[in-house]
């Protein structure tokens, strides 16, 4: 069943969404001089090398990070997320949700990855050793409910399921329910994709009658070549980090123009 790699899809619409939102988030809590806890259950292998033929063979990267990037201000923290990736790994690498949140954070804060599908795990670590991370090759709904509530308390969590287990959709809300019952503080941050059949839609009104004051954000795009259903992205947030509104709002403007 664990047969979807992200390397098909970095640096597309979605994850230039994604981790930018993401990078905004985790930039606005360092401000703090507080440690903070970052946990992520779905993390892939961590950087993705966008000459990959695997990336080349969708061209979702040229059609999403190599036509945006430049609508990002100099200083924005995801540009700097990837001209740090870029000095590491190589002038075509592409960070993956844990690489934005290792290069956001300091040496005072905790991060903790799942990865389940055994060949994305051996590169998750091999790419992301170097930090002393905690990464378990194991379930990522079953790691965030032993390990809330964390140490340290403040914290993000993303939930970034492929949902190649349709089931996702109907069991996401009660997990996050779960989860937020014994971490009331953490910044929980989910994202969908946006299908033409519209499969999110249950999902996301079962979290808004649970959580009315969350935060939700949509971008819609035509599809990236014949046949794919994704339409668009989306990210949920719990206890949303301040900010939040305006920065998602410079997003629709940057894609408006696509």
């Amino acid at each position: 069943m664990l047969s979807y790699q992200h390397i098909y899809h970095a640096g597309n619409l979605a994850d230039v969404q994604k981790h930018a939102l993401l990078a905004f988030a985790l930039e606005y809590m360092t401000r703090k001089d507080k440690p903070l806890t970052y946990i992520e259950t779905h993390a892939g292998r961590g950087v993705y090398d966008l000459d990959a033929p695997e990336a080349a063979k969708t061209g979702e990267a040229a059609a999403g990070i190599s036509l945006l990037e430049q609508g990002f201000p100099p200083d924005h923290p995801y540009r700097r997320r990837l001209a740090e990736t870029r000095a590491l790994f190589g002038p075509r690498a592409y960070p993956g949700s844990p690489l934005v949140a290792a290069l956001s954070l300091r040496d005072t804060d905790r991060l903790h990855l799942a990865e389940l599908h055994p060949q994305e795990h051996t590169a998750l670590v091999a790419n992301m050793g170097r930090w002393g991370l905690d990464i378990q090759k194991r379930d990522g709904f079953e790691m965030a409910l032993a390990l809330t509530p964390p140490t340290p308390r403040r914290g993000v969590m993303l939930i970034d399921p492929s949902y190649e287990v349709k089931s996702d959709y109907a069991s996401i809300p009660k997990v996050i329910a779960q989860i937020a019952r014994k971490w009331n503080v953490g910044t929980i941050a989910l994202w969908y994709p946006v299908l033409i059949d519209g499969p999110h839609a249950p999902m996301l009104r079962s979290l808004t009658e649970t959580f009315p004051d969350s935060f939700r954000h949509e971008l819609r795009f035509p599809p990236v070549r014949d046949g794919h259903k994704m339409i668009g992205t989306g990210m949920w947030f719990l206890n949303p980090p301040y900010g939040i509104e305006a920065e998602a709002q410079g997003l629709d403007l940057l894609y408006r123009n696509l």
